[in-house]
């Protein structure tokens, strides 16, 4: 938005540097993005009437012209042009020879095609008018200006600064001149001075002379209309205009130019109609039907849909285009003599949903799509009837009154406002007073309901504030993000792995130390993946919009994956391979959650082993991990061997499973080898107890090694006869191994030989024989007591 700094000035007093000011409004949040000095290099500029327009032979897209610059017709001067947008008789801006425009731009006397130019006729860029594309051709003055004249003293320029400022979507407050003036006053600390509009009234009442019916409540919150009569459109006087040019706006006639200079100094558009041309003399607004068009301002035939909002005439025909652009049908002309004013309060998003549907954004709906102050429209309609009737050459009558409708506003409740919650978030020391200064200075009406609580009113104007944080940032905006001291903000963490994540690590480092190779499987899976093995279909995620229409289901086991990629290293003379994956497997939510049910698994597949072998893994696991009061449960899982299959159990939980693959499951895979299998819950295992390992010193004496094989029934785990060994050895014992299983005669059927390997020493002393006979006789006793077994011979 640009802002000219004297029409900023006639709001509040700026006793500070230009540099000064650009810090304060960068520290506002109303960031400076280029400052342009005007006025400037106009010395040698003079007003200059076309008397004469001719061909240059051999060029077709400049022009020889003779302009009078105040010498008279009898002495023209000549000046090559190559704009086309004039004709003899305009009156246009003409620099001399000599003259140095703004940028530096020198004047000198040239020569084009042959034909000498004596000066330049200026484009308003090139004078320093900000708001005018050059494209648009040379700047046309009014005609009645003598030639000759001052052209910076007939336009009433004055050297001025324009600042453009970026206004962020969420600060539609600031997008006038008062807006920005009123954050700068709250700043500094000094006056604001906001317009009060005196407007003298006709015996007229509104009501004799005008309708206003709001249909569409939920879209249209207020509606303002005021009529004037004994209107003369012309042109708006210089100050006027020069305003406008300044802030980037073409002056076209008084009673437009009024309607965008209310606009720009209070942020509320608002928009005039021929009330002669207002079929009824009345207005309503309601939503557009499906099909109806309009015609707006531009020209353009728009087609509309139900979920427009239109401004009707009394006898319900479309004349303009709520908040965006009003139609051509009662377009202010020079024909105009009475107005019908409209200043309203639009829903934001239904202004800013046709604006981008239709591909039509005007300056008012750039405005109303943020959110306009539904307390201004009044201030609003009343400044423009001020402005007008001062600015008219005839007398101008305002009926009496306004038609004044509201429709569906917001009622806005007090925000909560914690003084230690401001401090925490901003690193201040801040009191009670400070905070409800800074903000009554803004405009928010902050009352104090304890110590260190305050209820704070948001104005009209300030839609974006509506939780307790948009007034934190408030208060920093005032107090000045300058002023809060610089600290590092601390933190008990810095960066590192969590203790999961290191576990996970360890895990990994495990396995691999147990000579596994890690794999990556993907996640989906087809129905025949898990049908084959035997995993239920039915407790599987489906995917609704899989990347392949084949693999529509989530993994329910890491098990799938693995086993295709052990077939396909046997399939490739790669037999005997160890492979390990840490990923996550899905479940149907656990009861009616909306979420499946998601666990991180650890699972080893272990090609030409057996059990045997995924057992000693898993202790290979819980001797690394310090895991604890661990047993196995001889039971049956899913696609898993029915006699060489366990539960894992830690202190109770069941974490996981360990044996072998169903050798129908590999068949179904074309395996020809045994597979061992182990898997388990990375995160139950992992939340349990562990990693607290006990250490006791390493015995200088000799120890005795001894081989016990037990003859048990199939249905007692080789994991409970360990943990009964492990309970009868004591101290004694210090290392016990499972070295060989055996089916066959003599061992009965329904019977299998477990031979360990054990390990006795002692820390102070060597044993003798007796005390190895001893506590071998102790552990023959305890596994045939504890489970029936006998000693193999």
């Amino acid at each position: 938005m640009l802002v000219p700094l004297s029409w900023l000035r006639d709001y509040v007093d700026l006793d500070l540097g230009l540099d000064e000011l650009v810090v304060v409004l960068a520290e506002l949040g109303l960031a400076v993005e280029s400052v342009e000095h005007v006025g400037q290099g106009l010395d040698g500029v003079v007003v200059a009437k076309v008397l004469d327009i001719g061909p240059i032979e051999g060029a077709d897209k400049i022009r020889v012209v003779q302009v009078d610059d105040g010498d008279g017709p009898a002495a023209p001067v000549q000046v090559v042009c190559g704009a086309w947008n004039f004709e003899v008789g305009d009156v246009v801006p003409f620099a001399r020879v000599g003259a140095v425009l703004p940028g530096e731009f020198a004047i000198a006397r040239r020569t084009m095609k042959g034909v000498v130019s004596n000066g330049m006729l200026c484009a308003a860029d090139e004078l320093g008018l900000p708001g005018v594309d050059h494209d648009e051709g040379i700047l046309l003055l009014d005609r009645y200006l003598p030639p000759g004249g001052s052209f910076a003293e007939a336009m009433g320029i004055e050297p001025d600064v324009i600042l453009e400022l970026e206004i962020n979507a969420n600060r539609p407050d600031a997008m006038s001149m008062v807006g920005v003036a009123r954050d700068l006053a709250a700043r500094l600390g000094v006056p604001l001075r906001i317009p009060e509009p005196k407007v003298i009234e006709d015996g007229r009442a509104v009501g004799d002379v005008t309708t206003l019916v709001i249909e569409a409540t939920d879209l249209c919150g207020r509606f303002v209309s005021r009529v004037l009569s004994g209107v003369k459109v012309g042109p708006s006087p210089d100050w006027l205009a020069r305003r406008l040019t300044l802030a980037g706006m073409r002056p076209i006639n008084n009673v437009v130019d009024v309607s965008n200079y209310v606009m720009l100094e209070l942020g509320q558009p608002n928009h005039a109609y021929d009330l002669h041309r207002v079929a009824g003399h009345g207005l309503r607004v309601r939503r557009a039907r499906t099909g109806e068009t309009l015609v707006t301002l531009d020209d353009v035939e728009r087609r509309l849909v139900a979920d427009d909002l239109l401004i009707c005439d009394a006898e319900d025909v479309a004349v303009g285009l709520a908040g965006i652009m009003g139609g051509a049908s009662c377009e202010i002309d020079d024909h105009t003599t009475e107005v019908l004013l409209e200043s309203a309060w639009f829903q934001p998003m239904a202004i800013a949903t046709t604006s981008k549907r239709l591909g039509l954004r005007s300056e008012a709906s750039a405005r109303f799509e943020r959110g306009a102050d539904p307390e201004m429209a009044t201030v609003a309609a009343a400044r423009f009837c001020e402005l007008l009737t001062s600015c008219s050459d005839t007398p101008i009558s305002v009926a009496s009154g306004m038609l004044d409708r509201v429709g569906d506003l917001d009622q806005r409740e007090p925000v909560r406002l914690r003084t230690a919650r401001v401090n925490a978030l901003l690193g201040t020391m801040l009191h009670d007073e400070q905070i409800s200064s800074h903000l009554g200075a803004l405009g928010f009406g902050a009352t104090l309901v304890g110590e260190g609580v305050h209820d704070v009113r948001i104005p009209s104007w300030r839609p974006d504030s509506s939780v307790e944080v948009d007034l934190i940032e408030e208060v920093a905006r005032l107090h000045g993000y300058t002023a809060i001291p610089k600290t590092v903000p601390s933190s008990p963490h810095f960066g590192r792995l969590s203790a999961y994540q290191q576990d996970r690590r360890l895990v990994r480092q495990i396995l691999v130390g147990a000579g596994a190779s890690e794999a990556w499987c993907t996640t989906f899976l087809a129905p025949v993946d898990l049908q084959r093995l035997g995993l239920a279909v039915d407790e599987a995620v489906v995917v609704a919009n899989p990347l392949a229409a084949e693999e529509s289901l989530l993994r329910t086991s890491l098990l799938p994956g693995l086993l295709a990629s052990v077939a396909y290293n046997e399939s490739h003379r790669n037999a005997g391979v160890a492979l390990f994956e840490i990923g996550r497997a899905f479940r149907r939510p656990v009861d009616g959650g909306p979420l499946p049910d998601e666990r991180e698994m650890v699972a080893v597949a272990l090609a030409g082993r057996d059990a045997t072998e995924a057992v000693s893994t898993w202790m290979v696991l819980v001797e690394g991990l310090g895991v604890r009061d661990v047993r196995l449960v001889a039971d049956a899982a899913p696609a898993l061997h029915a006699t060489r299959t366990a539960r894992i159990v830690v202190g109770g939980t069941v974490v996981g499973w360990v044996g072998e693959v169903d050798p129908v499951a590999l068949a179904s895979l074309a395996i020809a080898e045994r597979v061992g299998w182990l898997e388990i819950d990375l995160a139950v295992l992992l939340g349990l107890p562990h990693g607290e390992g006990r250490y006791r010193p390493i015995s200088r004496y000799p120890s005795s090694d001894v081989d016990l094989a037990f003859v048990v029934a199939d249905r007692v785990p080789a994991g409970e006869v360990e943990a009964t060994l492990r309970e009868a050895g004591g101290e004694l014992l210090v290392r016990l191994g499972l070295f060989d299983v055996y089916r066959g005669a003599p061992v009965p059927s329904g019977h299998r030989s477990l031979a360990y390997a054990i390990r006795f020493q002692a820390p102070d002393r060597t044993l003798t024989d007796d005390e190895v006979a001893h506590a071998r006789r102790g552990l023959i006793e305890a596994v045939e007591a504890a489970h029936g077994a006998a000693l193999r011979a």
